[in-house]
């Protein structure tokens, strides 16, 4: 089993937020994100997945994620690179 960490990006709303996370189940955590069923922050916006990387265990996916979340340049990077083309490195 894989685990993924991703980075969420709200649509269809006058906010612009992202959120960052981890799973093994991406279609369904995304699923649960839009109805409501996610995180506290997430609920009450739509949400597009717009990172993803994949790891082979949960510590490195968690450890990747503690990362992304402190270090909001990152974040930034990956959104600007997203906005100017399909590929993403870090």
């Amino acid at each position: 089993m894989y685990f993924y960490v991703y980075m969420l990006k709200t649509i269809g709303s006058k906010y612009n937020k992202t959120y960052v996370g981890y799973t093994y189940n991406l279609k369904n955590r995304l699923i649960k994100h839009n109805n409501g069923k996610g995180a506290k922050s997430t609920k009450g916006h739509k949400w597009k997945l717009i990172y993803k990387k994949k790891f082979k265990t949960k510590s490195e996916a968690m450890s990747f994620e503690y990362f992304l979340k402190k270090k909001r340049h990152f974040r930034n990077k990956i959104i600007n690179e997203k906005k100017n083309s399909h590929s993403i490195t870090l």
